[in-house]
């Protein structure tokens, strides 16, 4: 139902993706986003029988709607992640999200994955005069993560000041590598069961997995859904969601180098290259940014328009726009993500808290939990517990707390319109109805549909996204199509139907 489109192509229908679901498993992998496949990928190289469970189809989550940035350079800054965490901790970080490239790059070439892989160069360009003192942070920073950080009077092609050059990055297609991923999961004797929703998950040994009425019984399982279906309160009270917007424009595919480009604003931008010239020599320039909490904003079409204006500042020789999107990371408390055991399970292992590096972070749980599950431990274990308290982040715990607690009181206001008649075609809005709100959505043939705007997952009261045509959770960001359908955790069930009175 959305209105917008990412600029990677889909994954293929595939029978491989499409087994009936088992009896039982060495580990049950629920979610087929990267995150999901890396672990499946690595259990299934060293033998252990994997089941993956997706609700939809393979890579039908976050995945698809990433810019698919390959890099160690921390999105939080390397300064403040050790302001937080400390010097060791952030090292091993970093340490983490380059092996993560390193990992992508051996299986490419091990299963040959025609997914544009590349190495190049990441810039981070200060956005205005005073940000020169920060990238003198990040720089002296990286001297001390070990990272080479060259600094440069510009960046290649970008109309801006000063930056940080920082070599050996990397950028893909990333649904093209999902595809290669999932085929090796299966050739390796793993099983993908597409179209079945994991509906509860029990700690134990064994664990139990009920999908699609029918139980599954495994001696591990990772939640991979991007935000945990699994937890109700434990590490959705240490993360955020926040909606962040991309853009492709056409572009001469020798005007713009090759490269990725960030720069210093709050949100910051974005850029790369789709890396897929056609035989015209055009190419597509994503760009990214414009971020909001989830749910808090609800004017997607005008951050489109200014990340064009943005674009067009800063490159030339950009044609038109040809794609745009949005997507959703989740920013945690200290700048680095939860990969491990889920607190207080013994034998279930989540894996969330992107940051807004969810394509390094999804492989880095390729590495991290494939270890817990066969060694029991791994010296990344403590930096990405999703068990750990937010001691050095206490104030933007409280903050960003302290805001979830107020969009509970969007229950004592009226309604976004105060009658279904004022709703257009193609478009949503939150009515109120006695002491009860419906979302209700009017589609294109005039026909209204009506659900509880209650979020299933904790209560809050859901907010209609007009430009991706979705109902989100302002709370912890449970995401629903127009017809209340859940799309993305940690609400796991759909908006309860509701009658028009």
């Amino acid at each position: 139902m959305s209105s917008t489109q990412p600029v990677w192509q889909e994954i293929p229908a595939d029978p491989a993706f499409k087994s009936a679901l088992p009896a039982s498993a060495d580990v049950c992998v629920v979610g087929a986003g990267i995150a999901g496949l890396s672990v499946a990928y690595s259990l299934a190289r060293v033998g252990k029988r994997v089941v993956v469970l997706e609700a939809k189809s393979v890579g039908s989550g976050m995945t698809s709607c990433t810019t698919a940035h390959l890099a160690c350079v921390l999105d939080d800054r390397y300064s403040n992640v050790m302001r937080v965490r400390g010097e060791e901790h952030t090292r091993h970080g970093v340490d983490a999200h380059a092996a993560a490239i390193d990992l992508i790059e051996d299986a490419v070439a091990r299963e040959t994955i025609d997914c544009g892989f590349k190495r190049l160069d990441g810039y981070l360009v200060a956005a205005r005069q005073g940000d020169s003192d920060l990238l003198d942070r990040e720089a002296e920073a990286a001297k001390v993560l070990g990272v080479a950080a060259e600094p440069l009077a510009s960046a290649p092609g970008f109309r801006g000041g000063r930056c940080l050059r920082f070599p050996r990055q990397a950028r893909f297609e990333p649904m093209a590598y999902l595809t290669g991923l999932a085929r090796a999961v299966v050739r390796l004797g793993g099983t993908i069961v597409t179209g079945t929703r994991a509906e509860s998950i029990e700690d134990g040994s064994p664990c139990k997995v009920t999908a699609g009425g029918k139980e599954l019984t495994a001696g591990a399982v990772v939640v991979a859904t991007n935000s945990p279906i699994n937890d109700r309160f434990a590490i959705h009270t240490k993360q955020y969601p926040y909606m962040t917007y991309a853009i492709g424009l056409r572009v001469k595919a020798d005007q713009v180098p090759d490269a990725l480009v960030w720069d210093t604003e709050d949100p910051y931008h974005y850029v790369r290259l789709a890396g897929k010239p056609g035989a015209d020599g055009f190419d597509t320039l994503v760009v990214g940014g414009e971020d909001h909490k989830t749910g808090h904003a609800h004017d997607g079409d005008a951050r489109f328009a200014r990340l064009e204006a943005w674009a067009r500042e800063h490159f030339g020789g950009l044609g038109g726009v040809t794609h745009k999107w949005a997507g959703q990371v989740l920013e945690t408390v200290d700048g680095l993500g939860f990969i491990g055991r889920n607190p207080g399970d013994t034998n279930v292992y989540v894996v969330t808290g992107d940051s807004g590096m969810g394509m390094t972070h999804g492989t880095i749980a390729g590495i991290l939990i494939p270890a817990l599950v066969t060694h029991g431990s791994h010296p990344w274990e403590s930096v990405f517990a999703p068990g750990r308290k937010p001691a050095g982040a206490a104030a933007v715990f409280v903050s960003e707390n302290a805001d979830v607690a107020l969009q509970y009181a969007d229950w004592v206001r009226g309604g976004d319109v105060s009658s279904t008649d004022e709703i257009e075609t193609g478009c949503g809005a939150v009515v109120r109805s006695g002491l009860s709100k419906l979302a209700v959505y009017r589609d294109d043939d005039n026909k209204l549909h009506a659900c509880s705007a209650k979020c299933p997952h904790l209560g809050a009261v859901v907010h209609w996204n007009e430009a991706e045509k979705t109902w989100d959770c302002p709370a912890h960001g449970s995401r629903f199509d127009a017809k209340g359908r859940v799309m993305q955790g940690p609400a796991n069930t759909d908006l309860e139907p509701a009658k028009l009175g």
